[in-house]
């Protein structure tokens, strides 16, 4: 009784009580979010004076996350939460009826009051283990206790913060907000690595060129460095194939025709994509492989290496730490440093993300309400069936099975290949990052596409409600 009464009034962001938002308001609800999560990357953590996490800029992009700012934890929190429920609700050890409201308000409850404690308890670790630290200079005298008490709660604070724009994103905006804060981590380092003028790391007899790929390819060019300039368009050129394959294969579908039951002539195709759960676990499975870093690095400076040791760069040297971490196989080729070592690294860390994405796909369809018998009863309540079967929910659950299940296995599979190959081949701001963000913008056009065409007309709004 005291479990139901504390999830049922955990706070939450209030749904908007009209039934469709119209098109403006879901935008400016985005833009507004989306504004915040900017400023609030730009606010530093009053008294810190150590960053350890700041060399982890790859795991910050993933985790939705800005080291040092308010917003340091991301949506690390929120991430773990979901993986670590899928794990325990996929293996059978705790159970939710997600087939009935029930179940589900449970289901979403349980996962709130976890991202609470993982909000709490990363930035804890953050802080305790050395991560985000007071200045060194208070060490041994009561003040230093008192400023990590104080960093504790701002991380605290930035991640409810985080976790009540995710709310908002969903209920009053487009997509999710985790989705959203992926996406415009990624377009930043993006943009930035591409085309930042400042100077960055030196090339041949110590020339400087510019941080930006682009700015950096026409310096090496005009300096008659070609190795730089091979170096940089081999960045540029995987990051314009990881657009081109993920875009194509992002519109793969399969479509299902549905005739209305009481209306003869009249039917809809319902698309069911190749990537069938879409991006959900690549998220999940990179937000899972940063987390891994992230640990294993504070373990290490605890002095606990349990999952290996790393370079004054953070670079994995040792453990299995090091198998969670991409080769640039493209790099090494041009640099003639590629090893068979790099080619079999290349093999497991494409392994392991193959294998964790399928994982992860199967536990979202399960959880999701996207297995067959929940397609099946959605659109029996649509009024909707397919043309020669008999109008039975079970008849339309068993022909939607032949199609759900193949697409998430190789959906999965897929998804995890693109991502793993997008990180091995050096990519700008990682493959996984660029495979990320594709899918988020493609999947967020589609949805305000959609959401602006039946604004635009009112009687094709009132068919699909």
């Amino acid at each position: 009784m005291v479990w139901k009464t504390l999830i049922n009034n955990l706070p939450e962001v209030v749904g908007p009580t009209q039934k469709r938002l119209e098109f403006r308001e879901k935008l400016k609800w985005t833009l507004l979010i989306l504004v915040i999560f900017f400023i609030l990357g730009l606010m530093p953590l009053y008294g810190l004076g150590e960053n350890a996490l700041q060399q982890f800029e790859f795991l910050s992009i993933v985790l939705g996350a800005s080291f040092g700012s308010l917003i340091s934890l991301g949506i690390g929190p929120l991430v773990t939460s979901s993986i670590v429920l899928q794990l325990l609700n996929g293996s059978g050890i705790v159970k939710f009826d997600l087939t009935q409201t029930e179940g589900k308000k449970t289901f979403q409850g349980v996962q709130k009051l976890l991202s609470y404690f993982f909000i709490i308890f990363e930035s804890s670790i953050y802080v305790f283990m050395g991560g985000l630290a007071p200045s060194p200079s208070h060490v041994g005298t009561p003040l230093y206790f008192n400023i990590q008490l104080l960093l504790v709660f701002q991380l605290v604070l930035g991640g409810i913060l985080i976790m009540f724009m995710d709310e908002v994103i969903s209920k009053w905006g487009f997509g999710s907000g985790i989705s959203l804060f992926i996406a415009a981590g990624v377009s930043q380092s993006i943009f930035v690595q591409a085309f930042n003028p400042l100077p960055g790391p030196t090339g041949v007899e110590g020339v400087t060129y510019a941080a930006g790929a682009v700015p950096a390819m026409f310096q090496a060019l005009a300096g008659g460095d070609p190795q730089t300039v091979f170096l940089k368009m081999s960045a540029l050129i995987s990051t314009f194939l990881v657009f081109l394959f993920v875009v194509y294969a992002q519109a793969m579908k399969v479509e299902i025709p549905l005739s209305f039951g009481r209306i003869r002539g009249h039917g809809i195709r319902w698309p069911l994509s190749f990537m069938y759960t879409s991006n959900i676990p690549v998220i999940l499975m990179a937000a899972l492989l940063a987390n891994i870093q992230l640990w294993g690095r504070l373990l290490e400076r605890w002095g606990h290496p349990l999952l290996g040791t790393f370079s004054s760069q953070g670079t994995p040297l040792s453990g299995f730490v090091i198998w969670t971490h991409s080769v640039d196989v493209i790099q090494n080729a041009i640099r003639g440093s590629l090893t068979g070592a790099d080619m079999a690294h290349a093999g497991v860390y494409l392994l392991i993300f193959m294998v964790g994405s399928l994982v992860f796909s199967v536990f979202w369809v399960q959880t999701a309400g996207m297995d067959a018998r929940s397609q099946a009863q959605q659109m029996m309540s649509s009024g909707l069936q397919i043309p020669g079967f008999r109008r039975d929910e079970r008849v339309l659950e068993h022909i939607l099975n032949r199609y759900i299940w193949p697409l998430t296995f190789m959906g999965g599979i897929t998804v995890g290949f693109l991502g793993a190959v997008a990180d091995l081949t050096g990519a700008l701001s990682r493959g996984t990052g660029i495979l990320l963000a594709v899918m988020i913008v493609y999947k967020l056009y589609e949805e305000v596409a959609q959401q602006h065409m039946m604004d635009m007309h009112p009687m094709l709004r009132k068919f699909m409600e």
